[in-house]
């Protein structure tokens, strides 16, 4: 399923990309204005424009309407891998590249127990050591129990930026972060449920269902 087969009403901007995008639109609007007294300038204010124009779409926020299921998919993106884990849970990891919405949304409805931030590298997300990675831990105490989702930065993604904190209640599929320009998500699903996705399915934040029923 791609973005398209959820195509929003509205779009919005993700929060937390104003550090990123205010200035390149500023310095892309006062180049532009310069280009009218000297076309030199044109030379900055044509890749910047540009610059802005991809980073409008990098970092839209379309509404969804949330899939039907017990856990949906927290990203857009591929399914990269299936694991099972020692504990009996089964690691779902979804990578997202750069044209992917980066805006995260929860699996299940519940509250959040912890959100963890983690120091680590910054390998390319398709790398097999990237779960080492820079990244943000999240727990939720759902009616299927603890589940646990992380968020990786990748190579290019070097900021994480979560919407919400511990104590917060959640519903499925809302919005609760941000990894700019991509990365990974992994998603552990409990003992005793499986996935209903395969190795190189397309997910749909919010969208997508990633359990049997």
């Amino acid at each position: 399923m791609s973005d398209d087969s959820a195509r929003p009403s509205r779009v919005r901007l993700a929060r937390g990309v104003s550090p990123w995008l205010l200035p390149t639109a500023a310095t892309a609007a006062v180049t532009a204005l310069l280009t009218r007294r000297n076309r030199r300038w044109a030379l900055a204010a044509v890749p910047l424009s540009a610059l802005t124009g991809g980073m409008l779409w990098f970092f839209r926020d379309p509404d969804r309407t949330p899939g039907h299921g017990r856990v949906l998919s927290p990203a857009d993106g591929v399914v990269q891998s299936i694991d099972p884990w020692p504990d009996g849970r089964t690691r779902v990891a979804i990578f997202m590249n750069p044209l992917n919405v980066h805006v995260n949304r929860a699996p299940l409805a519940g509250n959040v127990t912890s959100v963890q931030h983690v120091a680590g590298g910054f390998l390319p997300a398709f790398n097999k050591d990237s779960d080492q990675n820079e990244r943000v831990v999240w727990h939720f105490e759902t009616a299927l129990g603890d589940i646990e989702m992380v968020q990786i930065a990748g190579a290019v993604a070097r900021r994480i930026v979560p919407y919400l904190n511990a104590g917060a209640k959640v519903e499925q599929a809302e919005r609760i972060g941000l990894i700019r320009l991509g990365s990974r998500v992994d998603l552990y699903l409990p003992e005793g449920i499986s996935p209903a996705v395969s190795v190189g399915d397309k997910t749909v934040a919010g969208v997508t269902r990633i359990d049997h029923g």
